[in-house]
């Protein structure tokens, strides 16, 4: 058996799947960002200025058209806040990204809520809201350029 110092804890495990999303996405990978959400009607996703997506079928689209739309992509993720109520938890994070694509480059720090659902065993996204913080950009940058 393990020591207890090996175990994962609820909070841990939230953490390694919020950051399996932020490594797909940073990645620009589809099938990355397909094992990290539940596949399902009813999950959600808001993009910064976008309108409400909801399915799986739908939020795969739009993965799918911001990674073909993007060169490049830094995402680091800073207070990281965790929360696990049963098979249940959300992380609320600020997003510093840096992105380039045809024609110009953007920096922005957002504010983003992740919800996950723990089913056997496995913490996946059910929903992603993320929306820009107006008038800042991360560290070591002069300013957004969009």
């Amino acid at each position: 058996m393990p020591s207890p110092t090996l175990l994962k804890t609820d909070e841990q495990e939230v953490l390694a799947a919020n950051q399996a999303f932020y490594e797909a996405l940073e990645a620009l990978d589809l099938e990355q960002m397909k094992a990290a959400w539940w596949h399902e009607d009813w999950v959600v996703c808001v993009h910064p200025g976008w309108d409400l997506i909801q399915g799986w079928e739908e939020i795969q689209e739009s993965w799918t058209n911001i990674f073909h739309s993007t060169e490049f992509m830094r995402v680091t993720v800073s207070r990281p806040l965790i929360h696990v109520v049963g098979e249940a938890a959300w992380v609320s994070c600020v997003e510093n990204v840096t992105s380039s694509f045809e024609g110009g480059f953007s920096t922005a720090m957002i504010e983003a809520t992740n919800i996950f659902i723990r089913r056997n065993g496995r913490w996946k996204i059910v929903h992603h809201h993320a929306a820009p913080l107006p008038g800042r950009v991360p560290s070591g940058t002069s300013q957004a350029v969009q």
